[in-house]
């Protein structure tokens, strides 16, 4: 199992500097290379190493590593490209959008992300330092510093590149890490966790995890960009460039809190968890004007995500099932009608009588579901005779 893991540098203002610099002679050979690449129809990474690799360290500063990072970053991106584009995603951007992405050069920032391997970039877990390779030469005794589990993870399990960042002038290194696989213990039964936007996370024992704080969260960051935007001076644009991503990070640890929860429960229990699939979902409805922001500002993605690896780490067993009516069949008698569902918050079967919150009934349909699927994923297969 890989995870990345975040670290934050506290360089010198001379390293800093440093690697400042470093940075930028490395996008703007970055997006030389994009250049010739897209000019030339040569995109891969022999191809371009071929014809570029020696202007590269030339006319860039860059000794031989760190050249061939340079050159495998931007063929990477043009691989992805290429995976976005058959894949179909390309296609629901605009007109305008499509063409930049097509029609143009991959651009890279003079801040953007450089990856460095283990020949660039060596740790030091006991000093907490690394010594990372810059254009002016080996800089070395460069502190870091993060969480406990962040470090303890680093010292054990990092394996391959890290990525050197620098965000609003603090700098970071996000290191790749190989975790060993825990097994998936087979569970006595399941949590079914129905998600949803006024009531991000509601499970099948009847825990919810209310949405109105990040609401409010979000209507109040809302608000505040529509007064600055009527504003219109030089202060109240810098404003929200200070403020951008904290929307996002508080939705992001409201997001770890709860899938951490779960995950804890099904693991002190024995039990699975299991999720609608909700895929496409956004394509499939149409909303009025009022209600986009709220759907598109919707997180269910990142939690199902932090739900599947969390579970994958503690070695609970992760499913996710069809969505077809969870919230208007009934888990008594089966009976499935729109009915069932006379107001957003409650149930009430039309057929045997049985009522209860919505999203409660949802969870539990989940959670059949998810008996039934896991009895298919875990049958023997059987294989022809003679």
């Amino acid at each position: 199992m890989k995870l990345v893991v975040q670290v934050k540098l506290l360089p010198t203002p001379v390293q800093a500097a440093a690697l400042e610099a470093t940075l930028r002679a490395c996008n703007q050979a970055a997006a030389h290379v994009s250049q010739v690449a897209y000019e030339r129809g040569v995109k891969d990474r022999n191809g371009l190493q071929r014809h570029l690799y020696r202007a590269v360290k030339a006319d860039f500063g860059l000794s031989a590593q760190p050249a061939v990072r340079v050159i495998k970053k931007v063929a990477d991106a043009y691989a992805a490209l290429a995976a976005q584009a058959k894949a179909g995603l390309l296609g629901r951007l605009s007109s305008k959008r499509y063409r930049k992405a097509t029609g143009s050069p991959i651009a890279f920032r003079e801040r953007a992300a450089q990856p460095f391997d283990d020949r660039c970039l060596s740790w030091q877990p006991d000093a907490r330092t690394v010594s990372i390779w810059t254009t002016a030469g080996r800089m070395k005794n460069v502190r870091y510093t993060g969480s406990v589990d962040q470090l303890k993870t680093l010292d054990h399990y990092r394996k391959g590149e890290s990525d050197l960042v620098c965000r609003k002038g603090t700098w970071f290194l996000i290191a790749t890490c190989e975790i060993p696989d825990v097994p998936v213990v087979e569970p006595v039964d399941w949590i079914g966790v129905d998600r949803g936007i006024v009531n991000l996370a509601t499970t099948s024992d009847a825990v919810n995890h209310q949405g109105r704080g990040l609401t409010r969260h979000r209507r109040w960051y809302a608000k505040k960009r529509a007064e600055l935007q009527a504003v219109g001076t030089r202060s109240a644009t810098r404003r929200p460039a200070r403020r951008a991503g904290r929307e996002q990070r508080h939705a992001t640890h409201m997001n770890h809190r709860i899938s951490k929860e779960i995950v804890s429960v099904a693991q002190r229990t024995g039990r699975g968890i299991a999720v609608e699939c909700l895929d496409g979902i956004r394509e499939r409805v149409r909303l009025r004007r009022e209600q986009r922001g709220t759907l598109c500002s919707w997180p269910f993605h990142q939690l199902g995500a932090h739900l599947a690896y969390k579970a994958e780490r503690a070695g609970v067993a992760f499913l996710e099932v069809d969505a077809a009516y969870t919230s208007q069949r009934c888990p008594r008698c089966g009976h499935t009608e729109r009915a069932n569902r006379p107001s957003r918050d409650h149930f009430s079967c039309r057929r045997c009588g049985l009522a209860g919150p919505a999203d409660v009934v949802a969870g539990v349909n989940v959670r059949t579901r998810a008996r039934s699927a896991w009895a298919f994923v875990t049958m023997p297969v059987s294989r022809p005779t003679g």
